[in-house]
């Protein structure tokens, strides 16, 4: 998935300007398996603590190198992503060309499989995605600093997006541990159909204090399936009473899921209002989907693997 290494200084070539086979990627959704709310910067973000993975559901991203900048977004959620001209994909592409003189763009095909404003980096992941493409074609490495740069000044979630492994992420988002290797985590994914601006669960953050001493240490994260999840009980995520209180909805999702046969954890991820458990077995994991989703016929519920 991952382009091969070449040096942080290296340009596109005049060969990789050429129209070429079409490219493709998967942006898989982002799991905050925690999220520790540290404190508010003066420029007003908010510094965080997170332990991030990724799930197996997932948009998918075509590109077709050296045609004029265009998106085009299709797919089951595709109706709730909002105006093509404000998709993040773009976004990422222009901050791209603006960074790397030369870069060869073209045309996207965007199939919009997750929920927006769903807690799930749905838009970072393909935005991160886009940035992968544009890789390809031009023979640059992930690890060249203006991709960093653009993934940043797209959004605070790109950058771990951009080699979507397991990782600890901290400040804004900036700032990411190496990959962490992680068991497979048999979850269920649940979304009430509430959207939950970040803003507006950040704002809502000031009235609804988070609780104070269920922090997770992420500096010694257990690899072994047991203890991971009890690493994990002992954490949380700050953001689950802002959101909570703007969406009862989610406080729904987290009781239903936790009186999921085979549950062994529920909590919220990211700013919601997207809800996760995890499971002591996929067949768990399948049998609780199978169940929510006939209980909450208007719920967005899949199972999946975290990691």
């Amino acid at each position: 998935m991952s382009p091969k290494p070449s040096a942080a200084s290296k340009k596109p070539s005049a060969a990789s300007k050429k129209p070429s086979a079409p490219l493709s990627e998967y942006a898989p959704a982002k799991v905050n398996l925690t999220l520790a709310v540290l404190g508010r910067r003066a420029d007003g973000y908010h510094t965080l603590e997170s332990l991030v993975a990724f799930a197996r559901l997932r948009d998918r991203l075509t590109f077709h190198p050296g045609e004029a900048l265009e998106l085009t977004v299709r797919g089951p959620t595709s109706a709730a992503s909002g105006a093509t001209a404000d998709n993040l994909v773009l976004k990422a592409a222009r901050a791209a060309a603006a960074a790397i003189p030369g870069l060869t763009l073209g045309r996207f095909h965007l199939t919009k499989n997750l929920p927006v404003a769903a807690g799930l980096g749905g838009g970072s992941a393909d935005a991160a995605a886009a940035l992968r493409l544009l890789a390809r074609a031009n023979g640059l490495a992930l690890d060249d600093a203006r991709l960093l740069k653009a993934a940043r000044q797209v959004g605070a979630d790109v950058p771990v997006c951009l080699d979507p492994r397991p990782r600890v992420m901290r400040g804004i988002g900036e700032r990411l541990s190496s990959p962490i290797e992680l068991p497979q985590l048999a979850a269920v994914l649940v979304n009430p159909g509430v959207a939950l601006p970040t803003g507006e669960v950040f704002a809502q953050l000031r009235t609804a204090r988070p609780k104070r001493g269920h922090r997770a240490r992420l500096g010694n994260i257990p690899r072994e399936h047991d203890a991971l999840l009890a690493f994990l009980a002992s954490g949380a995520n700050d953001l689950e009473p802002a959101a909570i209180a703007l969406a009862p909805a989610v406080g729904k999702v987290l009781s239903a899921l936790r009186s999921s046969p085979g549950c062994r954890l529920a909590r919220m991820s990211g700013s919601g209002a997207t809800c996760f458990g995890l499971f002591a077995s996929s067949r768990a994991a399948t049998s609780a989907a199978r169940k929510l989703t006939a209980s909450y016929p208007r719920w967005w519920v899949r199972s999946t693997f975290l990691g």
